[in-house]
């Protein structure tokens, strides 16, 4: 197998590399997800006070949301803020969600991705220059490659917290 960065079809060459990366990370959260029961999707750890696996699939999908929206150059649908957020709660925390199934978070989660596929066929190399603010306290200033990019690296920073939660849950690893 030679791995290798390609852009995906009908996508500007740069566009269908940063979104092929994403699209690598999606499928790779699917991969290491797949088969978990709702317990376990729900664990929050051994002392049970880690983000659960559904919580941090929602994060990714609301964080991709947002970021598809910028992508666009459209503010984020109050509609759409009511049914996949809120990005953090009170306590500034990531929300709770307990009993909801891996196959309904699972397919949320794709519909937003085939919304960025959607923005991304649509999009030049030259917009990726194009700066976007970002952040939920601070404003913060990126390009929309920046935010491509950041959807992978982000995802897969959260993957290697379920990683970590799967080795709990399976009693390979204990804290303290």
């Amino acid at each position: 197998m030679i791995c290798d960065l390609k852009g995906e079809a009908n996508m500007s060459p740069i566009v269908g590399i940063l979104y092929s990366a994403v699209k690598e990370n999606s499928q790779r959260l699917q991969l290491i997800t797949d088969g978990m029961s709702q317990e376990e999707v729900d664990y929050k750890g051994p002392n049970n006070n880690f983000n659960s696996t559904a919580q941090l699939i929602k994060h990714i999908m609301y964080v991709d949301l947002n970021w598809v929206y910028r992508i666009k150059g459209r503010p984020l649908p109050q509609s759409l803020k009511e049914q996949y957020g809120p990005m953090i709660d009170e306590n500034n925390r990531l929300p709770m969600i307990k009993g909801i199934s891996l196959t309904t978070l699972m397919s949320k989660y794709e519909d937003v991705f085939m919304m960025l596929k959607d923005s991304c066929m649509h999009l030049s190399d030259a917009d990726l220059d194009k700066v976007v603010t970002f952040g939920h306290e601070n404003e913060k200033k990126a390009t929309k490659r920046w935010g491509l990019w950041h959807m992978a690296d982000h995802n897969r920073y959260h993957q290697a917290q379920i990683n970590q939660l799967r080795r709990w849950y399976f009693g390979k690893n204990t804290i303290g």
